[in-house]
């Protein structure tokens, strides 16, 4: 068994032991939990399957016949935050959301924080070599992001408006398959990356960290946007007078 392999082994199994005992405290919102969990956890089983495999090898190589090795599009590091725009256009166009705008960029933060924090950790630990023979593929950085922020909105408007809720995923799938196309990543690489970001997120919404922290519940004046790469952090604040 490779390290990746324990590595996985064991953050299931510890998942599964939180969700064992949170059931005797919160059966229907541990289901539901579980439910949600059933794809992400999916996506990362099949992404540890697939990894180095030759079947991997050999759906790059078709992907590089069909598109040439040296096509580069660099949409991907631009559409991966468009999850991220749509919900704060949402919010300045008044639709019902679960929660404020504060708790909102405090949850996107958060699990922007922690999913890009397992994924660079497992970069390093895995270093595994990119179709292009850079280093440090897997998982795929620029995918985890993309599936965490679409993970946030759905979650914040899937019960007031599920087309947008779901429309981020568009933008994610995209982000994945021109990682691929790009000749940047292999298919395990995007896989473990999308299920990475969508099982962080729906953790951070089913526990709610700092729940009751918002300094700007009162006021509609403050306004603080966070701006999130695949390199960087960033905050937008703006005030209306």
């Amino acid at each position: 068994m490779t390290k990746i392999q324990r590595f996985t082994l064991i953050v299931i199994t510890l998942f599964f032991s939180i969700e064992g005992v949170s059931s005797t405290l919160d059966t229907v919102r541990t289901n539901a939990l579980i439910k949600k969990s059933i794809i992400p956890v999916s996506l990362i089983g099949i992404g540890i399957i697939t990894n180095n495999s030759k079947f991997e090898k050999t759906f790059q190589k078709d992907l590089n016949e069909l598109v040439g090795e040296n096509y580069e599009n660099k949409i991907d590091d631009y559409i991966l935050v468009a999850p991220i725009i749509l919900m704060y256009s949402a919010d300045i166009f008044g639709v019902k959301s679960k929660n404020h705008w504060f708790n909102q960029s405090k949850y996107l933060f958060i699990s922007n924080l922690i999913s890009s924090g397992i994924t660079k950790r497992l970069k390093k630990i895995t270093n595994k070599t990119r179709p292009n023979g850079l280093n440090h593929a897997f998982p795929s950085g620029h995918t985890t992001i993309s599936f965490t922020n679409p993970t946030v909105l759905y979650n914040e408007f899937i019960e007031t408006a599920p087309m947008l809720a779901y429309s981020g995923y568009a933008f994610a799938t995209a982000t994945g398959s021109f990682r691929m196309l790009n000749n940047k990543h292999w298919l395990s690489d995007v896989l473990v990356g999308a299920g990475i970001g969508i099982l962080v997120t729906e953790l951070v919404y089913h526990f709610e960290p700092l729940k009751r922290f918002n300094p700007f519940k009162k006021s509609d004046r403050i306004t603080f946007i966070p701006t999130i790469t695949n390199e960087n952090y960033g905050l937008y604040f703006t005030y209306n007078f």
